[in-house]
């Protein structure tokens, strides 16, 4: 973990307007987006590190919607640090795309610009010679500031600082960020941008910034670029990137002249693309794999980070646990080799199965989903991500994930349960055999009894036993105002009354330690 190599940065409002006078004497020193992105990360780092929080966990907070091992994160931020550009690859809903929006996320958006630059110059690049040789400015700016607006004799040197406007501003999309979707249909334009003739006809100044249509290379200047699939990318389309990666300019069409394009480029495969990025690009990009997380309560996690702003369906803890057990163990168990279910096991599933199982439970009147409900909605979550190529394979590979679930459920059920009462019944009743067995024969009473369970809801001190057991499902479950707890817990206990049997056996370790 740093210490302190990167001090906190006392950042200017936005829309703050000054000149770049008052930058120079302020010691204002311009930096490239690698850099920039370097010392953001390390400020982080060493302000993580002086909480105590474990370098796992320090490492996890730079990228809060991307549940990823402490291997990978450590290989995504050591890349960063040193200043390279990225390229994750890895099977179809890895995460890989979601881990390139949290970068964005994490990458520093304050910056000084020129006002009205289409590429967002720093206002330094134009009247300081240093700044000039390392990041020099676009020619709109160049004949903005050369004498009579003759772009031949721009000259940083000659340039009056005060008279160079300069405005804090937010980097946004279109503006130091620019996503890109790999296709065949992308071609160089689209990167490179282009120089609008019609409005070029209507003004009458090539250098207008009017004139100018920044591509996707442009509007990244400064920040940051994601590219979705870049081995989808024409390999003209990919030479223009990998152009912009060596010299750090971009040619728009029917232009003569070169605009700045520096950036971090965060580029995305699936495995099965990556034989079409040319190796010429390839090579200026640090490829790191993201796969499927081995560790259940990463898995765990995702769900939770997916479901977090649902506030409406329920699922209990016990199904939801299953579901995910049950998308590892079709991992584990499937080849990966047959692309018409390569994403069945992906972590889009992980997420759709707990949306698929409250919406059977919903439409079926069952405010709390039963194991009917998750079979149902892993038959649904699954058999939705086989790619249909023909009625004949789609059907075959449904009844692959259908004798798959039916072989697999009970099994999946059985050890969530079992890690469930386990977790109870060592962390709360301290494995107290005679206070889980009046737990148990008030969760039966209660369960076949509705107007016990109101006066429990009513808040009378009845059924000691349960209580405390209602409660620790309240306080680690997530369920909608409208459900009331005793209900929840009744599902609950049903549910450990079928599958684990209140029997807590070695095997029942807890593998999944969530709160």
């Amino acid at each position: 973990m740093p210490n302190s190599s990167s001090p906190a940065r006392t950042e200017p409002a936005i829309g703050t307007r000054g000149t770049a006078d008052q930058l120079l004497k302020a010691g204002a020193r311009p930096e490239a987006p690698s850099e920039r992105f370097r010392a953001e990360i390390l400020g982080l780092l060493a302000a993580s590190s002086g909480t105590g929080r474990s370098r796992e966990d320090a490492f996890a907070e730079l990228f809060p919607h991307t549940v990823l091992p402490l291997n990978v994160s450590e290989d995504v931020v050591t890349s960063l640090v040193s200043g390279a550009h990225l390229l994750f690859f890895g099977p179809s809903g890895a995460g890989k795309t979601s881990l390139a929006r949290d970068l964005w996320d994490l990458y520093p958006k304050g910056a000084w610009v020129v006002p009205g630059c289409p590429v967002q110059d720093h206002p330094l690049s134009v009247c300081d010679a240093a700044t000039y040789a390392k990041f020099p400015p676009c020619p709109i700016c160049r004949r903005r500031f050369a004498p009579k607006g003759e772009i031949g004799q721009f000259n940083p040197a000659t340039v009056d600082a005060k008279n160079v406007p300069a405005e804090y501003v937010r980097l946004r999309e279109g503006f130091g960020f620019a996503r890109l979707q790999g296709s065949s249909e992308v071609f160089p334009d689209h990167l490179t941008g282009n120089i609008n003739l019609r409005k070029l006809e209507e003004i009458g100044d090539p250098m207008s910034p009017l004139v100018l249509e920044p591509g996707k290379l442009l509007q990244a200047n400064r920040g940051l670029l994601l590219v979705d699939e870049i081995g989808k990318l024409p390999l003209g389309t990919q030479n223009v990137l990998l152009q912009a990666l060596q010299e750090g300019t971009v040619t728009p069409a029917k232009s003569r002249e070169t605009f700045p394009a520096t950036f971090v480029a965060v580029c995305t495969s699936n495995l099965s693309d990556l034989d079409n990025i040319n190796d010429p690009l390839s090579d200026r990009l640090t490829s790191l794999l993201v796969g499927y997380n081995p560790r259940h309560s990463d898995n765990r996690r995702i769900v939770a980070i997916g479901r977090a702003g649902d506030g409406v369906a329920y699922v209990p803890e016990i199904l939801t646990d299953a579901g995910v057990r049950m998308i590892e163990t079709w991992r584990k168990k499937v080849s990966d080799e047959n692309p018409d279910v390569g994403e069945v096991g992906s972590n889009r599933t992980l997420l759709d199965v707990a949306a698929r199982t409250a919406a059977i439970a919903t439409l079926a009147g069952r405010p709390v989903p039963l194991e009917e409900d998750l079979k149902a909605g892993l038959t649904h979550a699954m058999r939705g991500r086989i790619r249909a190529r023909s009625g004949d394979s789609f059907r075959q590979n449904a009844d692959r994930v259908r004798e798959f679930i039916d072989s697999n459920l009970p099994e999946a059920l059985k050890r969530s349960a079992g890690v469930y009462w386990c977790r109870y019944y060592k962390g709360v009743l301290r494995e107290n055999k005679p206070e889980a067995e009046a737990l148990v024969a008030e969760g039966r009473r209660l369960g076949q009894d509705e107007s016990l369970r109101g006066q429990v809801a009513e808040g009378a001190a009845v059924f000691p036993h349960f209580q405390p057991f209602a409660k620790f499902v309240s306080d680690r479950e997530r369920f909608p105002g409208s459900l009331r707890p005793i209900e929840a817990a009744i599902g609950t206990f049903g549910l450990l009354e079928r599958h684990s049997l209140f029997e807590c056996a070695p095997e029942d370790a807890d593998d999944d330690p969530l709160p």
